[in-house]
């Protein structure tokens, strides 16, 4: 078995250097440029995204304040209101009306 690997490795064909022109394979000034125009269009669409992101980040936390104001000034009204609707009558009356009120007839 050992036999047959060196025959098989003293056997084998050298690799053949390669015969290309390195100026065709580079990619050259102008593939520099387009590389170049690319990533500063993609650090662009970056720099947007997050100031749009940034934006919608405020837009939502005013909101909230906005939302929290409004829910405390509607706690507050419907505390005043609450106050308002006190019974301020004798057990027997209606509620609402006040001890001079007369009572509506009964029917």
């Amino acid at each position: 078995m050992l036999n047959a690997f060196t025959a098989l490795a003293s056997g084998a064909t050298p690799t053949p250097e390669p015969t290309v022109d390195p100026a065709l394979v580079t990619p050259g000034p102008w593939g520099f440029v387009v590389i170049a125009l690319l990533a500063f269009a993609v650090v662009a669409l970056i720099w947007d995204m997050m100031r749009r992101i940034r934006r919608g980040r405020v837009r939502a936390d005013i909101n909230a304040e906005l939302d929290a104001e409004e829910q405390a000034a509607a706690a507050v009204r419907a505390t005043d209101v609450d106050d308002q609707d006190v019974d301020f009558g004798a057990p027997g009356e209606d509620a609402g009306q006040g001890p001079s009120s007369p009572k509506p007839p009964h029917a």
